[in-house]
């Protein structure tokens, strides 16, 4: 029995050195956790460590009436000396197999919570830079809207500048038009002055002519 109880004390010992320190091992040994933990296996568990711990008592109380009758002889006889290590040896295995059992359940508990925990962060994390993404979108297109609206804004004071130039242009291509009628109305009339002037001229020099032969006519 002590070498059984060697053996499940080491073994327990190792499971707790798997648990502490993160190796592919660890995900096997959870995982076989997680599945004695189902169904009937936390019966059978409780049901075996029921039976170490009554064989713990017995132990001890065997330990306690050695302990008892070398009192009452006075002097310790081999043989109980014997029984007395044996069970104490027996009585500290198993004491230290419930502890560590005790360990293995608890580290296996904590690494649970600690996985469930690191879930809820991460599904928070994901969260919140959902949530900021979409202030930045909101962000992004509040500034979109805004520079549409400076952008007809502009477009609008351009095009009210464009219609004013175009009046403006538009007045001057009348003032123009109204400026060459009146530039050919004064041709025009240049032209019937030089006109009149000419017949002046040709009146006044056939006068001229009629004088100077009336004149001679005179003379004669």
């Amino acid at each position: 029995m002590i070498q059984l109880l060697y053996a499940v004390n080491f073994g327990e010992m190792a499971l707790i050195l798997t648990l502490l320190f993160k190796t592919p091992l660890r995900k096997l040994v959870i995982a076989t956790l997680d599945r004695v933990k189902r169904g009937r296996g936390p019966v059978m568990i409780k049901t075996i460590a029921g039976t170490v711990f009554v064989v713990l008592l017995a132990s001890v109380y065997s330990m306690i009436k050695i302990q008892n009758r070398t009192i009452e002889a006075g002097t310790p006889n081999p043989t109980d000396q014997v029984l007395m290590s044996k069970h104490m040896l027996e009585a500290s295995l198993m004491g230290f197999l419930l502890f560590l059992a005790l360990m293995i359940d608890r580290l296996h508990h904590y690494i649970r919570e600690l996985r469930s925990l690191r879930k809820i962060m991460e599904a928070a994390k994901k969260q919140s830079r959902g949530i900021e993404d979409g202030k930045n979108g909101n962000a992004e297109e509040a500034k979109t809207l805004e520079d549409l609206h400076t952008l007809k804004s502009k477009v609008k004071n351009l095009e009210s500048e464009c219609e004013s130039k175009a009046k403006g242009a538009k007045d001057a291509e009348d003032e123009v038009q109204g400026l060459r009628k009146q530039s050919e109305g004064f041709l025009m009339e240049y032209d019937r002055l030089l006109a009149d002037n000419q017949n002046l001229r040709n009146q006044l020099e056939s006068m001229g002519q009629t004088v100077s032969q009336s004149d001679g006519k005179k003379n004669i």
